[in-house]
């Protein structure tokens, strides 16, 4: 299982390269000052041509996806689709969580931010939540659904989960969840004193994974 199907690429040049290698971008992230360079609008032009999202945006969503200091002014997640249907999802290969029953909007935010930086390759919220709702959970996750795919059971198509889906996507998820929690302490232990720092994604992430 790979736990680890994004990647973000920083720049014209890193984003440039990986569009010649024929990998996916699944999202550019671009500031609206960055547009005004030739050179960037140029890579940006590739990337929408190759299938990918074009998303105008300020320092800090750039900073949440490059997940560093400084921001870049332009951002791509190297990775697959940040759409696709239930089938779609699940015969991707990698771990699908699945957030059955669950009731609060914030609190599956919060799942869906997990997920997203543990390398799942998409979430099916299976509860019925408003459109309010759903527009508070992916506020709360910082726009995971950017670049994962996220659906909201298959209520949203008129289509219905089978028993098997079902099963599937709950082993899927229980796994995802193990494998993460291993993740984020291989993380910790390996970033050393540094992972420490009261209020570091870390040292937070870490607590969450312990309850």
């Amino acid at each position: 299982m790979t736990l680890r199907s994004r990647r973000p690429a920083s720049g014209s040049q890193e984003i440039s390269a990986a569009l010649a290698m024929g990998e996916p971008v699944a999202a550019v992230f671009v500031t609206r000052a960055a547009l005004r360079d030739a050179e960037t609008g140029v890579v940006v032009e590739m990337a929408r041509r190759a299938g990918a999202a074009i998303h105008v945006a300020g320092p800090a969503v750039l900073r949440r996806f490059g997940r560093g200091d400084p921001p870049p002014q332009v951002l791509a997640m190297i990775g697959r689709a940040a759409r696709a249907s239930l089938e779609e999802l699940l015969a991707r290969g990698g771990a699908t969580w699945l957030l059955a029953g669950v009731s609060y909007p914030t609190n599956v935010g919060f799942a869906l931010r997990t997920a997203e930086v543990s390398g799942a390759e998409g979430v099916v919220v299976d509860a019925d939540f408003t459109s309010l709702g759903k527009r508070t959970a992916l506020r709360a996750s910082m726009r995971a659904d950017r670049v994962m795919p996220v659906l909201w059971d298959s209520a949203l198509r008129g289509e219905a989960l089978s028993t098997e889906q079902r099963v599937n996507a709950r082993v899927a998820a229980v796994t995802a969840v193990h494998r993460s929690a291993e993740v984020v302490r291989m993380a910790y232990d390996a970033a050393g004193a540094s992972a420490v720092r009261r209020g570091g994604v870390l040292e937070r992430l870490l607590r969450e994974a312990s309850c």
